[in-house]
This record gives structure tokens, sequence and C-alpha cells, in this order.
């Protein structure tokens, strides 16, 4: 991958882990994460259920996702989607994006774990640092999530974190309808989570890509 492509530099680190934007080695270690399992099959916890598709077209269709989502990025509307590595590791993706940043100053998260990661307090970790990176580097003022109802996993990290409950929204999943429930953190909650053991380096080189000259 280029080494002109200056977000392979950015590295967000915690005491437990630390967040990536993959490069095609990280992509395929992703996709062994994934085949390996992500959730209980007789729940679905996405809008888009991406892993329904059959064994051997997921490898495929999460390069072309990756491929497309960095080809895609841009000041007005961009989309990351960092790798999760625990001890050198792959064992998930954190995802964060926005549109309009500069102006608007909010993003969006959304994460999935490797099953066998489940239950280990490392959603928790690396919501928060995906957090530390929105509010303390890049200055945004809201961060916004969401959940299937019945996702208990997801909406007890966001409430652990400061999130309020910000509307319900009617979305389909697997053909039928269902209720997401929104959430939305403001940056004066997330202060009173703020941690001081999160780091950010690589972070000057591509602050252009993010608006922020």
């Amino acid at each position: 991958m280029s080494r002109h492509w200056a977000l392979f530099d950015l590295r967000i680190r915690t005491p437990r882990l630390e967040l990536r934007v993959p490069t095609e080695r990280l992509i395929d270690d992703i996709i062994d994460v994934a085949l390996d399992g992500v959730h209980d099959p007789a729940m679905m916890p996405f809008e888009f259920a991406w892993t329904d598709a059959p064994r051997e077209e997921l490898p495929v269709n999460t390069l072309q996702f990756y491929w497309s989502q960095l080809a895609a990025v841009t000041v007005e509307n961009w989309h990351l989607g960092l790798a999760v590595l625990v001890d050198g590791q792959v064992v998930g993706v954190q995802g964060v994006g926005a549109n309009r940043f500069p102006l608007r100053r909010e993003v969006s998260t959304g994460s999935w774990l490797g099953l066998r990661h489940h239950g280990q307090g490392i959603g928790t970790e690396m919501r928060s640092a995906v957090l530390h990176f929105a509010f303390e580097v890049l200055g945004a003022e809201y961060a916004l999530s969401g959940a299937w109802r019945d996702n208990a996993a997801s909406l007890a990290v966001s409430r652990k974190l400061g999130y309020r409950e910000n509307g319900v929204t009617r979305k389909v999943r697997r053909g039928q309808v269902d209720e997401q429930i929104e959430l939305r953190l403001s940056r004066s909650a997330w202060e009173q989570h703020r941690r001081d053991d999160i780091e950010v380096d690589g972070f000057e080189r591509c602050r252009y890509t993010f608006g922020l000259d």
C-alpha cells in the first residue's frame, strides 16, 4: 500500500489495544477474524447483514468494501474502518466517520468484534480510543451511535461511556422492520469519562484529510 497515503501512519493506542487504518495485510487478518465468527447467527447486530454472505463470498466482499472505503475518503465525507489490534493481533474493527466534519463537528461510530473476543471489555476500550481521537484530536462536539433494541452489549457500552438516547428509528433488518435506538454523546458528557492514557501518533501528516489545516 502506498507510502503516500498518510492515513496509514495514524495510530490510536490505549494500554490494551491499538487502532490502525488497515493495510491489505491487516484487511486479510480482518477477513480471517470475520470467517471465524462475529455473532450468534440467530441474531443480526448490523443494519446491512454482511455476515449473512456465503462463506466463499465474504473475503472478496470485505476486500472490495475496504478498497472502496479508502478510495472514497474526502474532507466532506469520510469513514474509517480501523483495525483493532490486541498484542499485535487483529480482533475486530472500530469504525468512525463524518459528513462535513469541519462545519458539523459530529462523528458516527460502529464496530464489531470476533466472537471469541466478546465479553472481555475490548468493545468499551476500542470505543474509548476512537472517542478520544474524535473529541481530543479532531475537536468533535458530538458522537453518534445506534443499536437494535436487542443488542444489549452495544447499548451497554454506549451508556457506560455517557451516551444518551436520542430517539428511535424504524429500519429494516433481514427483511423485517425493526427499531434501532439512536444514541448521542456530547463533548461535556465525554469529558466526564476523559482518559489520560490514550495516545495518538501520526496525525499531523494526515490532518489535512479531515479538513483541519
